[in-house]
């Protein structure tokens, strides 16, 4: 065959891969260890959200990012998990500041195009049904998502005097409650997070659709459950592990 007229090779469609930043230490739960290593229903809750990725036929790899000196991970993964996951310790003093440095490094073992999902620690309800929402919903988008509740609560914002008293009623119509995994695009999400920390504002932002947002973009909101709440304090805990001893719930 003429090497002129040879086929060009077809590009490898993007993969999914999780990426779970897991170097806090879990202050407000008051726990002896960090809290993403506390057990709920028999295993620690990273466990949990792991296996999520981990067992899901289109995640083609998980990669946690951890403190460097986490001395709970190793012992965590058990066989199931450790040709899924790859460890990053480059945990840093902040979520984003350690999402940016798992980005840069997996560099060399991703696409500009791959969709990276982002995913809490904290998080141990996530279930494959939320993930293929998630996959289905935004695979062939522009710009990325994240899964969200629509909020339903009355929303109050206090007066601001430290009198600890209503000084506002927030109208909730088109607000919801952001959750994980927020689900972008490898080369996007590392350009906001980048921009965001040139312009001092890494540690301000709480999520990763939030750098997004900066860009001037919009990221899509996928519906979520309640059971893929974030154990933040103990009674957290509790009803996280609710949902995770019967998950028909």
């Amino acid at each position: 065959m003429n090497p002129a007229h040879s086929p060009v090779p077809a590009a490898s469609p993007p993969r999914y891969l999780a990426l779970l930043p897991a170097a806090g230490v879990g202050a407000r739960m008051g726990t002896a260890t960090p809290k993403q290593y506390m057990m709920l229903a028999g295993k620690p809750m990273l466990h949990h959200a792991l296996a999520a990725f981990a067992r899901h036929p289109r995640i083609a790899h998980a990669f946690v990012v951890v403190s460097p000196a986490d001395g709970w991970i190793d012992d965590m993964l058990a066989a199931e998990l450790k040709d899924h996951v790859t460890v990053l310790r480059v945990g840093g003093a902040t979520r984003q500041e350690s999402v940016l440095n798992g980005l840069q490094a997996m560099r060399a073992e991703v696409g500009d195009d791959d969709w990276i999902l982002v995913h809490d620690a904290a998080r141990p309800g996530l279930d494959a049904s939320l993930i293929d929402r998630l996959l289905e919903t935004l695979g062939d988008d522009p710009v990325g998502g994240l899964l969200a509740v629509p909020v339903v609560d009355t929303l109050k914002r206090a007066s601001g005097d430290d009198s600890g008293r209503a000084g506002q009623t927030v109208p909730r119509a088109g607000l919801w409650a952001a959750q994980t995994p927020q689900m972008f695009r490898y080369a996007l999400l590392q350009r906001a997070l980048l921009q965001a920390r040139q312009l001092g504002q890494l540690d301000a932002i709480t999520d990763d659709a939030s750098a997004i947002e900066m860009l001037g973009l919009q990221p899509r909101l996928v519906p979520g459950s309640p059971r893929n709440l974030k154990v933040t304090q103990a009674p957290d805990a509790a009803l996280a592990e609710f949902f995770l001893k019967d998950p028909s719930r």
